[in-house]
């Protein structure tokens, strides 16, 4: 068969489970009286099992191992510059009142004679970013996740992001935007910093 047509486990994993499906929809149209809202109206009735199954995609990340995924595209290369994956569009659900934070991650290392495929920094940020999080924990993690399975010289993320939890509620600021970053081995120099957020910076 050909691989290339096969289903991946990345891709399995958005897939919601019918099991989960049956046992999340009542909770979420217990919460439907609770707020005041009659589930039974026309426009309500498949709104419990629709909200359970876009739960589980936007939690898939819970599923799958990020270090896994970089694992299976590793190559020995001698490069020893560094590698930028910049613009990467994640989304993902504060912990604290369940509501949307998305943005952009920038993700460098330089590599010490291993390199992964590129589509595969990107996987990791999505995985991780689809789990409940906070904006600081998903910067570290991305970050851990690539130099405990790269052991490259140095890595450096940076994260931009809006948060629902301060636009549609709370102060309700609505064009604030959060940056984090983390960073490994060389980028503790601040040329080497400085470098990336130029290279990051560029249109």
């Amino acid at each position: 068969m050909d691989t290339d047509l096969e289903i991946k486990p990345w891709d399995l994993a958005k897939y919601p489970s019918a099991e989960k499906t049956a046992e999340l929809a009542p909770l979420f149209k217990q919460t439907l009286s609770l707020i005041g809202e009659d589930p039974e109206r026309e426009g309500l009735l498949k709104t419990p099992e629709r909200v359970a199954r876009a739960m589980q995609f936007m939690t898939y990340g819970y599923k799958l191992d990020p270090c896994e995924v970089l694992r299976s595209a590793v190559f020995e290369e001698e490069y020893r510059q560094m590698v930028i994956v910049k613009d990467i569009d994640f989304y993902s659900l504060c912990e604290h009142h369940l509501l949307p934070f998305f943005g952009k991650a920038h993700v460098a290392y330089i590599p010490n004679n291993k390199i992964t495929g590129l589509s595969k920094i990107a996987r990791v940020v999505e995985i991780l970013s689809r789990r409940l999080q906070i904006q600081e924990r998903l910067t570290t993690q991305i970050k851990d996740c690539i130099q405990e399975t790269l052991d490259p010289l140095g890595v450096m993320v940076v994260l931009e992001a809006q948060h629902m939890c301060m636009q549609m509620r709370g102060v309700q600021k609505m064009h604030s935007v959060t940056t984090t970053s983390d960073f490994t081995g060389i980028f503790n120099t601040a040329k080497t910093r400085e470098e990336f957020v130029n290279l990051i910076s560029r249109k």
